[in-house]
C-alpha cells in the first residue's frame, strides 16, 4: 500500500479529489489499494508566492505522506498556462522536497472543468440539465463553476456539496477523452497506481 498526501486549493476539492481518486484507482489498479489522507487545503496565492508557505505545506505534505509515499499537487491553472505553471511548480517542489516524489497537475482552468468534458454522464444528477449544444472546449470556458450553476436547479453550483457528487458520477472515459489536464491527472495517477504495485 502507498499512501499519497495531496494539496489542493478549494474546498470542495478536499471531499471531491479522494473520491476521484479512489475511482481512478479502481479503474487503472483493479484491486489496490491507495491511501489517501484528508487533503492539505491551501489558499491559491500564499501557496505560490509566498516561498515560506510553499516550503511549510510541502513539508507537512511530505510528513504525511510518510517515508514511502507521495505528493500530489492539484490546482487550477485559472488564466495561466498549465504546462508552464506545471513545470515551474514541479520543479519547486522536488527541489524544496527531493525525498518524496511529487506529481502536479493543473485543472485547465479549474476542477469544474472537468465537469464540463463529462457533461453528458451528468445530464439529471444533481439538478444538472445539460442543453442539446454543451461546450465543446470546456477547457477554454472561463467560470465553469457559474455554467454549471447557470444549468442546475435553483441556478447555483455549491462546490462543497456538488464537487464531490459530480465527481462520484462523471463518466471517466468522457471526461478523459475531453479534458486535456484530466488526462495528466490519469497519467500521473497512473504512475502513482505502477508504483505501489511495484
Amino acid at each position: 500500500m502507498i499512501r499519497v498526501a495531496c494539496i489542493v486549493e478549494g474546498d470542495g476539492e478536499v471531499t471531491a479529489l479522494p473520491v476521484l481518486l479512489r475511482r481512478l484507482t479502481d479503474r487503472l489498479a483493479p484491486g489496490h489499494w491507495i491511501d489517501i489522507p484528508p487533503p492539505i487545503r491551501v489558499k491559491r496565492d500564499r501557496f505560490l508566492n509566498r516561498p515560506e508557505e510553499f516550503s511549510r505545506i510541502l513539508q507537512l505534505a511530505a510528513l504525511k505522506a510518510g517515508e514511502d509515499g507521495r505528493v500530489l499537487i492539484l490546482l487550477d491553472a485559472d488564466d495561466a498556462c498549465p504546462a508552464q505553471l506545471g513545470r515551474d511548480l514541479q520543479h519547486r517542489a522536488s527541489t524544496g522536497i527531493p525525498h518524496r516524489p511529487v506529481s502536479v497537475v493543473l485543472a485547465n482552468r479549474e476542477y469544474e472543468a472537468w465537469f464540463l468534458a463529462a457533461c453528458a454522464s451528468l445530464d439529471g444528477q444533481r439538478g444538472l440539465h445539460i442543453p442539446p449544444d454543451p461546450p465543446r472546449q470546456p477547457e477554454n470556458i472561463r467560470g465553469a463553476k457559474e455554467w454549471l450553476g447557470r444549468h442546475m436547479h435553483g441556478g447555483r453550483y455549491r462546490e462543497v456539496t456538488d464537487q464531490p457528487a459530480l465527481s462520484q458520477r462523471m463518466d471517466l472515459q468522457q471526461a478523459f477523452d475531453g479534458s486535456r489536464s484530466f488526462r495528466k491527472l490519469c497519467s500521473e495517477w497512473q504512475r502513482i497506481c505502477n508504483a505501489g504495485l511495484g
